[in-house]
């Protein structure tokens, strides 16, 4: 039972109803005890349904268990997250600021198969179920505080709609995360917008991130070789519309690497794009993967970039890449712990040769 609707089920089954299916959610997002609390009545369960408390416990424990954290020097801490089949994801306890975050993975693997990721290199395995989405969250929130869920992970949210809507649904219901801070990050596909700009008033609407990476047509192909084909003017339409649709601004990720996207031509290509859109544009150091030929800029250059764009009226901020002491790139944790050496020369030999267009 993966999907948060199978969980709702087994309530059923053992007569919970709404209230109670609502209270033992809430308790699970949360990372509070479970159980039965006599001393509130409203919290109070019926016999029948606290009689299936440890068959929901057992339930949500085997979903994802926690099998090896890695704190980075910057407060972040990577986790490698089992599943009940054996397959690991990731998530990130981000840098605590102010609002302490956590990035979730949505699929085992990936389809796109960026050139510059570790986690693309494999291709997908299979998808998670809402539950398996929502695990995570219950997981970090079991060791810190989370008060913002990103979609970052492993795997592309617009490929895993059905699952990736309904665990939004949950953390910004019962989870009680802001919505503007459930932030669905997406390569860009039509299928997400149109089942985005589709919720409904009441509906939980994330907010919006899209990797743009480049302002080329053609190097954003090389780069993203298998996500939708969508240029990164068409990107930046679809992000303003949505804009428009629900009062937040965009998110433009661009992962930022040396020789490849960090030059003046793309500064020129951003102010043109993005100049008075309601939008943010983060520019993130590239993580390093051993094995790949990219290579992370100077932060002299990466600061310089994000001068000069705010000189010309682009909102930019210059991130720091979470986890540069433990392979803090999406994937390498995983694959750190699971790829034997000939699945690596398999990947490698995967590799796409990226050349600056």
């Amino acid at each position: 039972m993966n999907q948060i609707k199978e969980l709702i089920a087994h309530l059923h089954s053992h007569g919970a109803g709404p209230r109670h299916v609502a209270h033992l959610l809430r308790l699970w997002v949360q990372a509070l005890p479970q159980g039965p609390r006599r001393s509130q009545p409203e919290h109070f369960l019926p016999q029948r349904v606290r009689h299936g408390l440890p068959a929901w416990q057992a339930m949500l424990q085997g979903l994802a268990t926690l099998q090896q954290r890695h704190p980075a020097e910057d407060g972040s801490e990577r986790l490698l997250v089992k599943l009940a089949d054996g397959k690991t994801v990731e998530s990130v306890l981000l840098t605590p600021e102010r609002i302490p975050g956590l990035c979730v993975s949505t699929q085992v693997g990936c389809a796109v198969g960026c050139g510059f990721c570790m986690t693309g290199q494999g291709g997908l395995l299979r998808q998670l179920g809402s539950a398996e989405i929502v695990a995570q969250l219950a997981l970090a929130r079991a060791l810190r505080p989370v008060k913002k869920v990103v979609f970052m992970g492993m795997g592309e949210p617009a490929h895993n709609l059905d699952a990736v809507l309904e665990a939004i649904e949950l953390m910004g219901t019962v989870g009680n995360i802001g919505h503007k801070n459930l932030v669905f990050s997406t390569v860009g596909d039509p299928r997400a917008f149109e089942r985005l700009m589709a919720l409904r008033e009441g509906q939980v609407r994330p907010a919006l991130a899209l990797s743009l990476h480049t302002t080329k047509p053609g190097l954003r192909e090389q780069l993203l070789p298998r996500a939708a084909r969508v240029t990164p003017a068409e990107l930046v339409a679809a992000g303003t519309a949505y804009a428009r649709a629900t009062g937040y601004p965009i998110q433009y990720q661009w992962t930022l690497m040396q020789g490849v996207n960090d030059g003046d031509d793309e500064i020129d290509g951003i102010v043109q794009l993005l100049h008075g859109q309601y939008a943010v544009l983060n520019l993130i150091p590239y993580n390093s993967v051993p094995g790949l030929p990219w290579q992370r800029p100077s932060w002299e250059r990466a600061a310089e970039m994000a001068r000069l764009l705010k000189g010309r009226g682009i909102l930019t901020k210059l991130r720091h890449s979470a986890g540069q002491d433990v392979d803090g790139g999406c994937g390498q944790l995983r694959a750190r712990g699971e790829t034997s050496e000939a699945q690596v020369s398999a990947a490698s030999a995967r590799r796409i040769a990226i050349q600056p267009a």
